[in-house]
């Protein structure tokens, strides 16, 4: 996929005036025309590689603020605010947010501060598992030195083992002179991974799947071995409270432990030379169905991109208990609660069996509306006999021929599903799952005739 031209005019002009400068001056600089470096400032042309490397060799200047748009998600991540049903009477198309974005990107911002810190949110901004998920969102959740690290030393394992699960347990040995000692569920009733250093052991429960306990291995690896990288990504973020940096800090170390079972290059190439099997995948990487969807979130790299895929794990009462948008835009995660008429919920039904669904979201004006799904069960934490949880996967319609489960014949005849962001949220008239009226409709009542839902309503 493409990489997007970067347009960063508005901060090229707060450089320049930071610096006293005409954009004739600047231009000199810059080895630029006065024109050019106009039609720069006004978004009218993106900026080269060149431009790029002259500023930051003319100036002290930080080239990731170019981008710092992305702080906010970019266009995706202001469309998901705007999709707030109170903005809906404004009706606010994507193409006028990406304008909005790229000539007043500090207005953006302190529209985007303001949001997440006002109560509007879908959630109270104080809450640490919100500004967790909120920094991870601003990534993309895409972590681009911990995906090169954990590439690095995959390599090096491979080198030495074909079984990363030895692998894995000879570099804890060798590098930190600790043992792998799995212990029975009685002594671990509680606990899945605990690491003893006074008898030098990392001892896991036995009740985990062979893929879950590669991952923990991986994941206390990266608890060793990247705890200053990992740390220092974290203190960069502005985090209200140290609950929230830890959140953060904790999904780091599983997003390097995912990365180390699953590097980026041999990782994306087998997706694509496999249209994205799950199956084949899981088989190919030892991982858990859990792991992969992580992974396919973060496929975020610059000149080596994957599917925008989103992921989402959902509990028995429709709650969301992991929840990444990734680079997919997607506004249906935003909602707390989802919608009934979603595959995820019949997959509960279906244990172990991959649904799929094609749908068209109701009231998403700022970003797509129309998706393939796919859905499945789980085991919480990949252990076996806990609690269980539908994984979900997302991607837009238009990607779908690039999927194997959306080939099959039966998917290929499924109509898309119309659903909502939870009942609240959601205008659809006929739904015989409704639970309650949108807010702030008009309620109507006809005393001769009894419809088919519990509620009909105006828009109000």
């Amino acid at each position: 996929m493409s990489d997007q031209a970067i347009f960063a005019g508005a901060a090229i002009r707060r450089l320049r005036k930071r610096e006293g400068l005409t954009q004739a001056a600047m231009a000199s600089r810059l080895s630029i025309s006065a024109s050019y470096l106009n039609l720069i400032e006004r978004n009218q042309r993106p900026l080269s590689a060149r431009v790029i490397v002259q500023i930051v060799d003319a100036f002290d200047f930080d080239p990731r603020s170019l981008r710092e748009d992305e702080s906010i998600g970019g266009v995706d991540g202001l469309a998901r605010r705007f999709a707030d049903e109170r903005f809906a009477e404004f009706d606010i198309d994507r193409d006028e947010i990406a304008e909005f974005l790229g000539a007043a990107p500090q207005a953006a911002a302190a529209f985007a501060y303001l949001y997440d810190n006002a109560g509007l949110g879908v959630r109270p901004s104080d809450d640490p598992l919100v500004q967790s998920r909120l920094e991870i969102e601003k990534w993309r959740n895409h972590f681009p030195d911990l995906d090169t690290a954990a590439e690095t030393l995959a390599d090096e394992l491979r080198l030495s083992r074909s079984d990363l699960g030895v692998a894995l347990a000879e570099r804890l040995q060798k590098k930190h002179q600790l043992a792998i000692r799995i212990l029975p569920r009685d002594v671990m009733p509680t606990a899945l991974r605990r690491l003893d250093l006074h008898a030098r052991q990392l001892q896991l429960s036995e009740m985990l799947t062979p893929a879950s306990r590669n991952f923990q291995i991986a994941v206390q690896i990266a608890q060793l071995e990247q705890r200053d990288a990992i740390v220092e990504l974290a203190s960069g973020s502005k985090f209200a409270d140290e609950a929230s940096r830890t959140l953060f800090e904790r999904h780091l170390y599983g997003y390097f432990g995912a990365a180390l079972l699953m590097p980026y290059s041999r990782f994306l190439r087998a997706c694509e030379s496999t249209n994205f099997d799950l199956q084949v995948l899981q088989m190919r990487f030892g991982v858990s169905l859990e792991q992969l969807a992580h992974r396919l979130t973060t496929l975020q790299r610059v000149g080596q991109r994957g599917l925008p895929f989103f992921m989402a794990r959902i509990d028995r009462a429709g709650q969301f208990s992991k929840r990444f948008a990734g680079g997919s835009g997607a506004t249906m995660l935003e909602s707390e609660n989802s919608c009934p008429l979603w595959i995820a919920h019949k997959a509960f039904e279906r244990p172990g069996q991959l649904c799929t669904q094609s749908v068209v979201v109701d009231g998403v004006d700022a970003g797509p509306d129309s998706w393939f799904t796919m859905a499945q069960t789980v085991d919480g934490s990949g252990a076996v006999g806990e609690a269980q949880f539908v994984v979900v996967l997302g991607v837009e319609a238009r990607f779908a021929l690039h999927l194997a489960p959306a080939k099959t014949a039966e998917t290929m005849m499924m109509p898309a599903q119309r659903i909502g962001l939870g009942c609240e949220r959601c205008h659809l008239q006929e739904c015989r799952q409704r639970s309650l009226p949108p807010a702030r409709a008009t309620l109507q009542f006809d005393t001769i005739t009894k419809g088919v839902t519990p509620f009909s309503f105006g828009d109000g």
